[in-house]
């Protein structure tokens, strides 16, 4: 395994992620405005920028976890195509394992799942690919 290019494949999938995530809020500002329906639920924007550097934090171990599981399994075929695979896989779990576990347990409506639930996806299809295009394993001998 190739520690370097895991570390610059988790740097670089975090930087896409919160890219895709500006870009989202940015594109689709009902998204937040849906979440705002649920004070009880979320907290107001000051309080989350108390708590941020634990999101970027966790975000970037997510990723780097990703990243190894990706380096573990990579197949050698093309880049980016395998980190797409891979991405639209992790997508699926994180839809599956956690939105719409959310959507079950907390007191959100379907708009605001199906939502996240698409973001969500193609986040993690984007972070996919971009691990896939930067990961390279050591050559071997």
């Amino acid at each position: 395994m190739n520690y370097a290019s895991l570390g610059l494949a988790a740097l670089g999938g975090t930087v896409a992620s919160f890219a895709f995530g500006f870009l989202v809020f940015w594109l689709a500002p009902g998204l937040i405005k849906e979440g705002h329906k649920y004070p009880a639920v979320f907290r107001p924007k000051e309080e989350m920028m108390k708590v941020m550097p634990i999101g970027l934090a966790g975000t970037f171990l997510s990723i780097l976890v990703v990243a190894i599981i990706f380096a573990m399994n990579h197949q050698g075929g093309s880049s980016a195509t395998e980190g797409a695979r891979f991405g639209v896989l992790i997508g699926i779990f994180v839809v599956c394992g956690f939105v719409l576990h959310n959507y079950v347990n907390l007191n959100i409506g379907l708009k605001l799942a199906v939502g996240q639930a698409v973001a969500y996806f193609v986040q993690w299809t984007i972070i996919g690919i971009v691990i896939g295009l930067i990961y390279k394993p050591l050559a071997t001998r």
